[in-house]
């Protein structure tokens, strides 16, 4: 090995890597019941059973018991099914803080470990791990979000709702205690259980309280980005224990046997193992094994098998499959489903590498590299809530899809024009591009689903989009990986031979200043900048697509409908 390779591992070994720095943790609205878009009960329209709200308006107060039969027909409730008995006083209080606080979690451990990955990868010597720490707990929270569906149907929701944020808090104490990189991922994947349940359980316990719009931030070190989970969660449990009266469920008079029987078993069996099939193959193609390695074919042949099988079961079993064909094929829900899973690929990739970016090229620490991707945070979370405000207004959410859109790739594709000198002018301006185009597209898939189905059939179109938007970022965060890896080693071939690019992987991002020699700093510093920029191209590709789902979203006005739009 070189001189330059035998001064560069001395001097990395050299470093503490038990060291804890301090990173800032921006909340993202995601998966996050922010806010309801609703007419006053005495202004609401009669549903025709397509779901859009009639311009007819009701003759009676009191329907005749034909036309509640006929409503009921149509999959429209009544009105005193409609209103259920909502809690007051400090209970409500208390479990509206107790929801916040769920939701909070969920929203926190969506984007929490994105500024403590450079850290991570310190501590861990484990740079090439980067895609598993999110892929592991998107995978899991995708795969739950659909049988959780099932579960809250058959099952009490508030013990369920209770088991997954125990679920949860386990994964937080797995991922605090792990004293290497694969621990933490097993505790991600863990705690991604767990928070698919507790955003389904939330949106359900809403419906039955108030809508909720909490966005806070927080500082905390890297470790207790994940030990603050557990005091949050324990006041959850208490507030949602004590002072939640169970909502009047219709459960069906089923057996144990038969409820299992109806979370689709064997269609989640076949699901989940062939995801994790395709998440290797991505993960592990090009970098630790080529392309044409027999294990990478074998990944993706069972892939294959196992998606066609969970796609021929969800045919066979109809409307009892965890993805009814007949809610998938109406064309609303089908646009809304494919522009959330682009949406949610080109986010994902986004918010794990920029604060590399920021760390790496601009040498800023974990804490300030969160800090200075807050112009994008706010530009998405500030143009949410003022779209849903216009959306109220207008009624319609269709042309927001196409704003998203242009905005969304745009300001993905000018993120790729960063260099190792590009000013602050630059990195703020772009983040807020993009981040708007986030924020007028993030609630509209929830919107569609509610506009057009049948009121039986919106929890399962509010969960099959939430289930896409998770998708689209663990898939795309597996491959965002692959192309930042396989960029990183081979720019670090072609600009510094000297160094056998596998240390710099092992060195992390925090740390390359402190690692590499100076002389050749600025061409390593210039292999990170191009693998980054490389890495975005898939969000740009990813946004872009998305202008498919647009064009696809009837123009239906969501006036008349009890809409509860949540940023995800």
């Amino acid at each position: 090995m070189s001189s330059w390779t035998n001064r560069f591992r001395k001097k990395s070994e050299e470093v503490e890597s038990k060291e804890h720095g301090s990173v800032t943790t921006t909340i993202v609205p995601s998966e996050n019941p922010s806010f309801a878009v609703s007419q006053p009960e005495k202004e609401k329209a009669p549903m025709e059973g397509n779901g859009e709200a009639s311009s007819t308006p009701r003759e009676s107060e009191h329907p005749t018991t034909e036309e509640t039969k006929d409503d009921q027909a149509n999959g429209v409730e009544s009105e005193d099914e409609a209103q259920p008995d909502y809690i007051s006083g400090i209970p409500l209080l208390i479990i509206i803080v107790g929801l916040c606080l769920a939701v909070l979690l969920v929203a926190l451990d969506n984007t929490i470990i994105a500024t403590a990955i450079p850290r991570i990868t310190d501590d861990f010597r484990a740079l090439d791990d980067v895609g598993w720490y999110g892929s592991s707990y998107l995978l899991t929270t995708c795969s739950f979000q659909l049988i959780f569906g099932k579960i809250y149907t058959f099952f009490p929701v508030k013990w369920v709702f209770l088991t997954a944020i125990f679920v949860f808090e386990i994964g937080s104490v797995v991922c605090g205690a792990a004293p290497n990189s694969e621990a933490l991922i097993i505790g991600r994947a863990v705690a991604g259980m767990g928070s698919a349940g507790i955003f389904s359980g939330a949106l359900v316990i809403v419906a039955y309280t108030v809508p909720l719009e909490k966005r806070p931030i927080y500082h905390v070190s890297w470790r207790w980005c994940f030990y603050i989970n557990l005091p949050i969660g324990a006041v959850t449990i208490l507030a949602i224990l004590v002072f939640l009266k169970p909502p009047k469920q219709k459960l069906k008079t089923l057996s144990w046997k038969a409820r299992l029987l109806q979370l689709d078993p064997v269609g989640t069996s076949a699901f989940m193992p062939g995801v994790v099939c395709l998440l290797l193959a991505l993960q592990w193609g090009g970098t630790k094994y080529p392309w044409g390695n027999w294990r990478i074919i074998i990944l993706f042949i069972f892939f294959g098998l196992l998606i066609s099988l969970f796609i021929g079961i969800q045919f066979y079993l109809g409307d009892g499959a965890t993805v009814p064909p007949r809610i998938l094929k109406q064309r609303s829900i089908a646009s809304a489903t494919f522009f959330a899973f682009t949406l949610g690929a080109s986010f994902f990739i986004i918010v794990f590498y920029l604060p590399i970016w920021f760390q790496a090229i601009k040498g800023s620490s974990a804490t300030k590299s969160g800090i200075m991707a807050i112009p994008l945070v706010l530009a998405l979370v500030v143009f949410s809530l003022l779209g849903g405000i216009v959306i109220t207004v207008l009624g319609y959410y269709t042309q927001f899809a196409y704003m998203s859109v242009i905005l969304s790739a745009v300001g993905a594709a000018m993120l790729t024009t960063f260099a190792t000198n590009t000013g602050h002018q630059q990195w703020i301006g772009y983040q807020v591009i993009y981040g708007t185009g986030l924020g007028l597209g993030f609630q509209l898939p929830l919107m569609a689903a509610q506009t057009v189905l049948k009121l039986e059939d919106v929890a399962v179109g509010t969960v099959l989009v939430m289930f896409a938007q998770t998708f689209g970022g663990a898939l795309f965060v597996s491959v965002g990986q692959n192309v930042f890896v396989n960029r990183l080693m081979n720019g670090i071939r072609e600009a510094a031979p000297e160094i056998d690019p596998s240390i710099v992987l092992r060195v992390g991002a925090t740390q390359l200043k402190a690692q590499v020699p100076p002389d050749l700093l600025d061409n390593i510093q210039s292999a990170y900048n191009i693998a980054l920029t490389n890495t975005w191209y898939v969000s740009v590709a990813m946004s872009s697509l998305g202008i498919i789902g647009a064009l696809g979203l009837e123009w239906k006005s969501v006036k008349g409908k009890n809409i509860q739009a949540a940023a995800v």
